[in-house]
């Protein structure tokens, strides 16, 4: 695999402005990689160089054994994201907002005119027609005639939109809003009415002068937008989908494929009981497939549900009874996949080599973990009818962290591991390896490798990185780099988790990472204990494996301990250093939670619960309280660096100031670095600044 390294002019740029300017060495690298159904060829986005951020469309050719460039869009826009339809031959995307197809046999590229900006551009499963967004609305343009025709929209009603996902949905991992039937001829279309949430005014700190906006947050506690689902007919057709919206309100997946009608899950306002329902194309009436339940939360498994090609259902969840504490898949509720495996993610089925479904070789391929969950690899888990049940195969053997792509008998297998940077992509043929993607990213400046290990009686996952000069023997001072949060695990075997920590730890420090309870990849137990205790659960774990490793790793001095987060991990570092400042003595917040009531409702509901059933547990959860109280005794008031990203239209630059005013009101010490939609990297200087100088 080919990889740039640095020349002298790359080498006099320090390590904060590389980062920077690669993308954390990630520009040049393959992303974003399908496969077609034929297996004949793989697709995917890959910039040209190094510090090129334009993204292109490639094409690996599978029985050539070549690649071959699509699109290069000119400028200094790139291909944010495309789709194909359902053989692979055609690809739909934007560029600046223009709406773009290409053949991906002939490389024939063509533009299309629309009345606006577009987004979500979608060929039919067919390749006859392509869907695209453009001021709320969902159109359609058929390729062969050049007709365009509006679908679905409500002109003058900016609450509206169709086709487009609601921000809600992101915190479930969907990003689509409407969905092509197999056979090109209908649209499953969500339309989203945010006329119920409170709109906050926005900002843009880079320009003064542009007129304030508008931006439709749902809050924690507060109206969320309004979505319903209707089936419509290129020809004018129109059914809506019925479910109980008010007692199941959140849609968190949709699939259609040609092995059955349209399945959706949906789920309860606190997440704690769901339904997979099974969608009659005829009249939108819905049946109840199976039930999902859990007394925390629900967690659905991405790529679920599915039809199978013998019509049954494929569903993920737990398994939490008769002694069980795993993550599985069920058929028509048989268990698939054994306890041992926690899976993570359904890629795709294996076909035929003629791309054609044969039930005796329609076999999922998964992601998932089953020794050791600083590991992900791919298994083979028979699914058809005559399977037995419990037959899985791993097909990654190395250790590492690995993701994968299906199309027909083709399996393009990414791995990431500890002994090399980037993702390696190895494209396989019926099981022989056929040729690899090249990439063109940097190889970072170091070569980091972690101590990863098991701590406590509670088995945490942790690792210690020690500088690359390091003598044993010398004591050195901890920097707890943390994220902590649900969904947020750390502790794995890819370089790339570990090249931004090299530096610190280069800079003279032992970097300390701890996966506490409530990060995936251990067992479900493991993530949901934290339901409405987040805080002290989290903390408590990251205190315990401090000291854990300090009695392994004799060179952790920490009488010297910073702590450092973004996100949910800033409000963790924020947490520590005004909780707990006998352990930490000075701490960096990059985005914090401040008040938990404005966080998404989605998100800060599915482990606090609502605000007004809980508001103790958010006014616990809260740091306002905490940082408007005067420290105990002279000195003990630890020095905090809060990072604010003006531009953050998630977690509000409004936890940020609040933050800085409670803490000012006390007497506390503390900085405020305000950056407008920079990346974290650009702020690595100033945060290694504020620890040399704060630390005792």
């Amino acid at each position: 695999m080919a990889r740039r390294e640095f020349t002298d002019d790359d080498l006099h740029m320090d390590f904060p402005e590389l980062a920077t300017r690669t993308r954390t060495f990630s520009a040049g690298a393959p992303r974003a990689v399908t496969v077609s159904a034929d297996g004949d060829r793989v697709v995917f986005l890959r910039s040209a160089g190094t510090q090129d951020p334009v993204d292109q469309l490639w094409v690996y050719d599978v029985p050539a054994g070549a690649e071959r460039l699509v699109h290069a869009p000119p400028g200094d826009i790139g291909i944010d994201d495309y789709a194909t339809d359902s053989a692979g031959r055609l690809a739909a995307f934007t560029v600046g907002g223009r709406l773009i197809t290409a053949d991906l046999t002939t490389g024939e590229v063509a533009e299309h005119p629309a009345d606006g900006p577009v987004s979500d551009a979608r060929p039919d499963p067919t390749g006859e027609r392509v869907g695209y967004l453009v001021a709320g609305a969902l159109r359609i343009r058929d390729l062969s005639g050049g007709e365009d025709m509006l679908l679905a929209g409500e002109a003058g009603n900016d609450a509206v939109t169709w086709g487009s996902a609601e921000r809600v949905a992101g915190e479930f991992g969907r990003r689509r809003g409407y969905w092509w039937s197999p056979d090109g001829r209908y649209v499953l279309a969500a339309r989203v009415d945010t006329s119920r949430v409170r709109k906050l005014v926005t900002h843009d700190p880079n320009d003064p002068q542009a007129p304030p906006g508008e931006l439709a947050l749902p809050l924690a506690g507060e109206a969320n937008a309004q979505v319903t689902l209707h089936l419509l007919d290129l020809d004018g057709g129109w059914v809506d989908v019925h479910w109980d919206r008010e007692t199941y309100p959140y849609l968190v997946a949709v699939s259609w494929t040609e092995a059955g009608g349209p399945l959706i899950t949906v789920l309860r306002r606190l997440q704690q009981h769901g339904l997979v329902l099974a969608i009659d194309p005829r009249t939108g009436e819905t049946q109840v497939h199976a039930e999902l339940a859990d007394p925390r939360w629900v967690s659905p498994v991405p790529g679920t549900p599915c039809h199978l090609p013998d019509g049954r259902v494929l569903i993920g969840g737990e398994l939490a009874h008769d002694g069980y504490d795993a993550r599985c898949l069920f058929a028509d509720g048989t268990l698939l996949t054994p306890p041992s495996l926690y899976v993570r993610r359904v890629c795709g089925r294996l076909h035929t080599r003629d791309g054609v479904v044969d039930r005796a070789e329609a076999d999922l391929l998964v992601e998932g973990s089953d020794t050791d969950p600083a590991e992900q690899h791919l298994f083979r888990v028979l699914a058809h009818t005559g399977s037995t049940g419990l037959e899985v195969q791993r097909l990654t053997t190395a250790p590492g962290w690995h993701t994968g792509a299906v199309g027909g008998d083709t399996v393009v297998v990414g791995t990431r591991s500890l002994d090399h940077p980037g993702t390696h992509w190895t494209i396989y043929a019926g099981g022989e390896r056929r040729g690899e993607l090249r990439s063109h990213a940097a190889a970072p400046p170091s070569a980091p490798r972690p101590t990863l290990e098991r701590i406590t009686d509670r088995r945490l996952p942790a690792a210690v990185l020690y500088p690359r000069a390091h003598v044993a023997g010398r004591r050195l001072p901890v920097l707890l780099d943390i994220d902590g949060a649900p969904g947020g695990q750390q502790v794995v075997a890819d370089r790339a988790a570990w090249v931004v920590r090299q530096w610190w730890a280069d800079a003279g420090f032992a970097v300390v990472v701890v996966d506490n309870r409530g990060t995936p990849g251990v067992a479900p137990s493991f993530e949901k204990v934290v339901h409405r205790r987040v805080a002290d659960v989290v903390l408590a774990d990251q205190v315990d494996g401090l000291y854990a490793l300090a009695e392994k790793h004799p060179d952790l001095d920490l009488g010297r301990l910073a702590v450092r987060g973004w996100g949910f991990g800033g409000w963790l570092a924020a947490l520590a250093v005004l909780r707990r400042p006998d352990v930490f003595h000075c701490g960096i917040a990059g985005t914090p939670i401040v008040d938990w009531q404005l966080s998404p409702s989605a998100y800060a509901e599915r482990y606090l619960g609502l605000p007004a059933d809980a508001a103790d547990v958010y006014a616990h959860h809260g740091l306002l309280e905490s940082a408007a109280e005067p420290p105990v005794r002279p000195g003990e008031a630890r020095p905090l660096l809060i990072v604010a990203d003006l531009a953050d239209t998630r977690l509000l630059p409004a936890h940020a100031l609040r933050l800085s005013a409670a803490l000012l009101a006390a007497g506390r010490p503390h900085a405020v670095l305000p950056l407008a939609g920079a990346p974290r990297t650009a702020a690595l200087r100033l945060e290694l600044d504020f620890v040399q100088r704060h630390l005792p």
